[in-house]
């Protein structure tokens, strides 16, 4: 018997080891796949425009493949690049912090049990994402009515709420006990007590989601900025960068046609450098957040 029992233990633990060899490697390997690009896009930015004419991208950077032509290129002129930075920054905190604010008070409100009128509004959001006005009225209503035509509530306002968040947000919170709500009611607390020290304690792994993606959805986005922004001092840093890729094309073609070498402007480097100083600060967050998925995934899995 005891040998039966130590035989099925060792079985056990090889089996266990072997699902662990498994799972790691692939695991390494879907993680090379997703670092390997953001290192060839690295290396690249520093590589020589000749040298990636002639010999495509390189894995690895040598003395005669390096250069800093692209990264010059991006900042030639430093200061429009820090002021899209600076307007980016701002748009990103202020509107992730109200989206935030926003999606969480009204799922939050749907979610109440006593809220006569929740199956209504539910509704009533719903159908907004089935059916849309239409660009031209909601351009209208932006600039002819809210006025937001070259001002930073343009870039704020349009996304600040999103009706899939908030039903996140909602079902997050409806499966946050009521006992909790019912015994704070019990003790004096209104409503906006309640949220504010009950549900979004017990919400973070939610709100640390959900502000990384609307983060993300402020720090990428250019085509607000291109709608109802033409002063070049509220331009973010999406659109100032893309409107530098747009010179670095019309200045390449205008050389093809003259005959002149195509590798003296940069397009391909600068491409590059464009990427790593688009998305730098913005990969910086995720190590911040990563604790709030991780529980985020096992939240709810364990009763108790």
């Amino acid at each position: 018997m005891n040998n039966k029992k130590a035989g099925s233990k060792i079985k056990s633990s090889w089996d266990t080891k072997l699902f662990n060899i498994i799972g790691y490697t692939l695991v390494a390997f879907f993680s090379l796949s997703c670092i390997i690009p953001f290192y060839l896009v690295l290396t690249g930015s520093f590589t020589d425009e000749k040298w990636i004419l002639t010999k495509g991208y390189s894995f690895w950077l040598t003395r005669e493949s390096f250069s800093l032509e692209g990264y010059k290129t991006v900042f030639r002129t430093p200061q429009t690049i820090l002021s899209a930075y600076g307007v980016t920054v701002f748009v990103t905190v202020v509107g992730t912090v109200l989206a935030i604010l926003l999606v969480t008070m009204t799922g939050y409100v749907l979610s109440r049990q006593d809220f006569p009128w929740k199956n209504g509004f539910s509704f009533f959001f719903f159908f907004t994402t089935l059916f849309s006005g239409g660009l031209v009225p909601w351009y209208l209503l932006c600039t002819q009515y809210l006025h937001f035509k070259n001002h930073l509530f343009a870039l704020i306002i349009p996304g600040a709420f999103s009706v899939w968040n908030m039903i996140v947000a909602k079902s997050f919170m409806k499966g946050i006990p009521n006992e909790l709500v019912e015994s704070a009611k019990i003790d004096g607390a209104g409503d906006f007590l309640i949220y504010y020290r009950i549900m979004m304690p017990l919400s973070k792994p939610m709100i640390a989601t959900l502000s990384l993606f609307t983060a993300l959805g402020y720090w990428n986005d250019w085509y607000n900025c291109m709608l109802f922004i033409s002063d070049d001092r509220l331009y973010n840093l999406q659109y100032t960068l893309q409107n530098l890729l747009k010179s670095a094309e019309f200045i390449t073609k205008i050389a093809y046609e003259q005959g002149r070498s195509v590798a003296s402007v940069p397009s391909e480097s600068m491409k590059l450098a464009m990427t790593v100083v688009a998305i730098g600060p913005i990969i910086m967050l995720y190590p911040f957040l990563q604790k709030y998925f991780v529980k985020g995934m096992t939240i709810g899995s364990v009763k108790g």
